[in-house]
């Protein structure tokens, strides 16, 4: 899950900012913090999720291309597991 002071400070890494509740409409801009619209950083959190999401489903695809693999050498189900987990 990707946090609104997640985004914000991918936008702005220097951001002094308190979020209530994960709410963009809760949060407190501190020590001359310049503001960052709301719709920005909505913006970037769905971005930010959408680049977590593809990075876990590409692991997916990465284990299942690496136990196919393995498989086609000839290791089986539980010898497989064994080596990944």
């Amino acid at each position: 899950m990707t946090t609104i002071i997640k985004s914000i400070l991918a936008i702005n890494p220097n951001a002094v900012v308190s979020v209530s509740g994960d709410d963009v409409n809760q949060i407190e801009w501190l020590d001359n913090t310049p503001v960052i619209a709301n719709n920005i950083i909505l913006s970037k959190q769905i971005e930010l999720q959408t680049a977590e999401n593809n990075k876990i489903e590409q692991d997916k695809i990465n284990k299942q291309s690496a136990m196919s693999k393995l498989k086609a050498l000839g290791l089986n189900d539980a010898e497989i597991k064994s080596i990944i987990g």
